[in-house]
């Protein structure tokens, strides 16, 4: 199946990817345990089961464009666009807080690659903020086997100087001092909300 950006430019799964597109934005390391995806959606579950939180992965906008219809009950996509450029990850409430935070994974050890990351998601996060909301990115350094919650404006600090001939990366040091370190639980392999109150009180 051809996918497609706005641009319609054709999308292309990384190198890494093994699995069948769109079945997970993160690369799956196999037998180093669930993706960040995985991990966070289960927390979620965790959070809204036991009324603590309502917090959703968003949907990525897909138009369909072309379709096959190689039985008569069944239906193969062959060709799709993203309708529109997609925001961050997840959003949802949290004790009349509203949150909304990207997810994001990297091999790296010493650092935090900013091209993760694209000028529409740290607008949509500004504007959000701006709003009075609580806006974050859940990193995992994947080789560390660590997980931070980094406040959206620490992340803005960074990605503004890059512009002006600062580094494209945020050192792993810098997270692991202004970020806050989530330590998996029994069912809560990211328990981000403890996080969350944590800048509340800042």
């Amino acid at each position: 199946m051809t996918i497609r950006y706005p641009n319609g430019n054709a999308y292309r799964a990384p190198a890494t990817s093994t699995g069948p597109k769109f079945a997970s934005r993160y690369t799956n390391y196999g037998k180093r345990g669930m993706t960040l995806e995985e991990e966070l959606n289960q927390s979620n579950t965790y959070y809204q089961t036991h009324g603590l939180a309502v917090v959703h992965k968003k949907p990525t906008p897909i138009q369909i464009v072309k379709v096959d219809y190689p039985k008569r009950s069944a239906a193969v996509i062959k060709e799709a666009y993203f309708s529109t450029a997609s925001t961050t990850d997840y959003n949802g409430v949290y004790q009349g807080h509203y949150l909304d935070f990207d997810a994001k994974e990297t091999k790296n050890k010493a650092s935090f690659p900013l091209k993760n990351f694209h000028q529409h998601q740290i607008d949509h996060m500004r504007a959000c903020l701006g709003q009075g909301g609580i806006c974050f990115a859940i990193i995992k350094f994947v080789s560390r086997q660590e997980i931070f919650l980094y406040p959206a404006s620490d992340l803005f600090t960074f990605w503004d100087n890059q512009a002006n001939g600062g580094r494209k990366s945020i050192p792993y040091t810098d997270i692991a001092a202004s970020g806050i370190k989530l330590i998996a639980q029994l069912q809560l392999p990211v328990p981000y909300l403890n996080a969350v109150d944590q800048l509340l009180k800042r």
